[in-house]
């Protein structure tokens, strides 16, 4: 890997691939953390998208998405038909990067690196209990956080209370839990305010963290089959968007991959 500190901000990595447009990088998640907190050393922040199936529906069909996730510093690759589907046209990631794995590398090596991180957002009481549980796994760990109610998209009053409250802190880390696109939307928001600081949107994972709901067991992971997991856990909010709009989608994505193997269309970039 070149050294991230040769490369422009827009471009981190040296290669990627793309899917239906959107630019992901392939790093497994090591080479990110590496990334990330060698960014971190040399006072530059950044933004990190792990993106899904339901992101890359968002980023097709919408362009407010599209411009929106565009806009990060580097996505990565946390679903598995998105995996499957760059393996299929030829210019495979090298791994899946669940955000909710990487919450706690990233929590490690910030204790490591005498770091500081902040949770931002999640579900009722999750934000408090996730603080909880890391700080009694990492007690020397800087962790603080909050839990505000946030309109979507946010207003500009959400916005500056937000960036009041991380003022106080800076914190070297900001993880974003208020599912996307709003966490996207905050965080564009925040990262003219805070150039160095790292920040990366999580959707629910302060919810599994503090246990209110619990991750699909790893071999389950492994299969792709997570949603079906997470879809019984809260069928009510999740059914219609996983079998209503996101399988539809995902029909459509692999033929597209065959599609651009045939012709050569690989979707590689360096």
């Amino acid at each position: 890997m070149s050294n991230a500190e040769d490369l422009p901000q827009s471009k981190l990595y040296p290669t990627s691939t793309d899917l239906f447009g959107m630019e992901l990088a392939c790093l497994d998640r090591f080479q990110l953390l590496d990334l990330i907190f060698e960014q971190l050393r040399i006072g530059k922040g950044g933004w990190l998208v792990t993106a899904n199936l339901d992101f890359l529906r968002r980023y097709v069909r919408d362009v407010k998405c599209r411009a929106l996730y565009d806009a990060a510093d580097i996505r990565v690759a946390d679903g598995m038909p998105l995996v499957w589907a760059s393996k299929i046209q030829g210019s495979p990631v090298p791994e899946r990067v669940p955000g909710s794995s990487l919450v706690w590398l990233i929590l490690e090596r910030c204790l490591r690196d005498e770091r500081s991180v902040y949770l931002l957002g999640g579900a009722g009481e999750s934000n408090f209990r996730a603080i909880q549980v890391i700080h009694k796994k990492y007690p020397s760990l800087a962790c603080i956080g909050s839990s505000p109610m946030v309109a979507s998209p946010p207003s500009e009053l959400d916005v500056g209370a937000i960036r009041n409250v991380l003022e106080s802190s800076v914190p070297d880390v900001l993880l974003v839990g208020l599912g996307s696109p709003k966490q996207e939307q905050i965080i564009q928001n925040l990262r003219p305010h805070f150039p160095r600081t790292w920040m990366i949107g999580i959707g629910i994972t302060f919810s599994f963290i503090s246990g209110d709901l619990s991750r699909a067991p790893r071999w389950i992971r492994k299969i792709g089959a997570e949603w079906v997991y997470r879809m019984f856990q809260d069928p009510k909010r999740l059914a219609r968007r996983y079998l209503l709009e996101n399988l539809p989608f995902a029909f459509r994505l692999f033929p597209h991959a065959v599609i651009r193997r045939l012709l050569g269309k690989k979707g590689r970039r360096s």
